[in-house]
């Protein structure tokens, strides 16, 4: 290293700089008491407190607890033909008395138009899929898994968006929160009739039901024969390239109910 001949300095040294902003050092005077008593107060490098922790145990998780399960159940819409244990077919006798099997086959309801819906608790960034392990833990009737994930559904639905798009004289009416339940809410009655009084008055009431993340319909006029083609190519598009796909057909409300469409072909 070069010196500084006028100042008498190492260049890159700055005892100023590299110390100006320290505090000062402490001294010790005197022996560390080791056996003295410990100050709960005191400082201790890397120390990081643990996090409270609340009292917890496996059973009262959602998996084993119907209290908590029943605030976090939903209903999900699943292609015609899914399998598992078909609800209304379910002897709780039977079950019970076979309860040393595993029975982790989802349970299965019926749905609309040849749908099947299974119930999932939500878990965040997860779905867990009730089956019958659920049901003889929670020790409650199917009756009770529908109602309580109907309700949770219809609280949802209550506050969650709609997109209403227009052009010309054409509408759109679509769930898409993003939050998983969209599809399913074809099932709530209210939501049925909400969707045949706006978009029923001009024409026929068609409804797609292309993946869990989406349902859309539109009302279709008599002299609007493009627009069944159109939305059904739409439908088929979405639940081909969807990760969890429901149905490509396309549906219509008749007498507040969901059927598949009649005279519309279904694009390959």
């Amino acid at each position: 290293m070069e010196r500084d001949t006028r100042e008498a300095s190492d260049f890159g040294r700055d005892l100023a700089r590299d110390l100006g902003d320290e505090p000062p050092g402490g001294l010790r005077d005197s022996a560390p008491d080791i056996l003295g008593q410990i100050d709960a107060s005191a400082p201790v490098s890397g120390h990081v407190p643990a996090p409270e922790r609340t009292a917890s145990s496996a059973a009262e998780s959602p998996e084993h607890d119907w209290a908590a399960a029943s605030a976090i159940i939903f209903p999900l819409l699943r292609p015609p033909g899914a399998q598992g244990l078909i609800v209304a077919e379910i002897d709780a006798a039977a079950l019970a008395a076979d309860a040393a099997r595993g029975h982790s086959q989802p349970l299965v309801d019926e749905g609309p138009s040849g749908l099947a819906v299974v119930y999932a608790l939500h878990a965040g960034g997860f779905d867990v899929i009730v089956n019958g392990d659920h049901l003889l833990s929670w020790g409650v009737t199917p009756e009770k898994i529908q109602e309580a994930a109907m309700q949770n559904l219809a609280s949802w639905s209550t506050g969650a968006a709609w997109t209403d798009e227009v052009s010309g004289e054409r509408r759109l009416i679509s769930s898409d929160t993003g939050d998983g339940w969209d599809a399913a809410r074809i099932l709530l009655p209210e939501v049925v009739d909400k969707l045949a009084a706006e978009l029923g008055s001009t024409g026929r009431v068609l409804v797609g039901l292309p993946e869990r993340h989406l349902l859309v319909a539109g009302a279709l006029r008599p002299d609007d024969e493009e627009f069944a083609a159109l939305f059904a190519e739409f439908v088929v598009e979405s639940s081909g390239g969807a990760d969890e796909p429901v149905d490509r057909r396309v549906f219509e409300l008749v007498d507040g109910r969901l059927v598949e469409a009649r005279g519309l072909a279904t694009p390959a």
